[in-house]
């Protein structure tokens, strides 16, 4: 058994140099996990700041009234809309939609993924960082003010530190997610991780060892980064 297995693995990766299919699509489904969170984090930050300060402020903005609470508002507004319709989507469903119809002329799939799956995940991200500043305490802000901070000063630099550090366990279970979301990416031509493993067992016939590894690669990522995580989050236990 063991001589038939080594046999049908030197069939699947090593004839062909099938492997390098498995290494380069593994580094591409690094590359746009990365991207995507990097994205993700910027719009998250924007959308959480917009929506948190029409939150905290909408009250005393109204009643002193000008065009700032208008403005404000209909960011909020926007915020919401992008909020419903990305997370009341499907993300493979986002991707083609970039890919097939934003992005018409693209060559390369990987920055469309990277874009996808960034606006994707920043839907997720705002909510995380929006639960987190609402969850400071309005001393906080009384604090900055009365140090001569005005709202966006103590926001830049007293209140999204704090929110930053509560949030990061559960920025990096999104990290996660966001590893494993990227598998559909062979539906817009992208060579990642499982469409390597989709062709190699397409073109070898063999479909055991192909999807096996793939699975594999991602439940050793996966454990890594969740250990990660979790020393993370006793590092951060222990500084309180």
């Amino acid at each position: 058994m063991f001589q038939d297995l080594a046999h049908e693995f030197d069939f699947v990766f090593i004839q062909g140099n099938r492997y390098e299919q498995i290494i380069d699509g593994f580094f591409n489904t690094l590359l746009i996990t990365a991207g995507a969170l990097v994205l993700g984090v910027v719009i998250g930050i924007v959308v959480a700041s917009i929506r948190s300060s029409f939150d905290k402020n909408k009250e005393s903005m109204k009643r002193r009234g000008g065009p700032g609470y208008y403005i404000l508002g209909f960011l909020n507004i926007i915020c919401k809309i992008y909020l419903t319709v990305i997370r009341g989507t499907p993300v493979v469903v986002q991707l083609m939609i970039a890919y097939f119809l934003i992005f018409v002329s693209a060559k390369d799939g990987t920055p469309v993924g990277i874009f996808a799956f960034g606006v994707n995940s920043g839907a997720y991200v705002a909510e995380i960082f929006r639960g987190g500043i609402m969850s400071i305490d309005n001393g906080q802000f009384e604090a900055g003010r009365s140090l001569g901070f005005n709202y966006f000063q103590t926001m830049r630099y007293i209140i999204i530190p704090q929110m930053i550090k509560a949030v990061l366990p559960t920025l990096c279970n999104e990290f996660i997610a966001l590893l494993k979301e990227t598998s559909v990416a062979g539906y817009v031509g992208v060579m990642d991780l499982t469409k390597a493993g989709n062709v190699i067992a397409g073109r070898t016939y063999s479909y055991f060892l192909p999807l096996l590894t793939v699975a594999a690669i991602y439940l050793v990522v996966v454990m890594i980064l969740t250990s990660l995580v979790g020393r993370l989050e006793r590092r951060l236990r222990s500084g309180d």
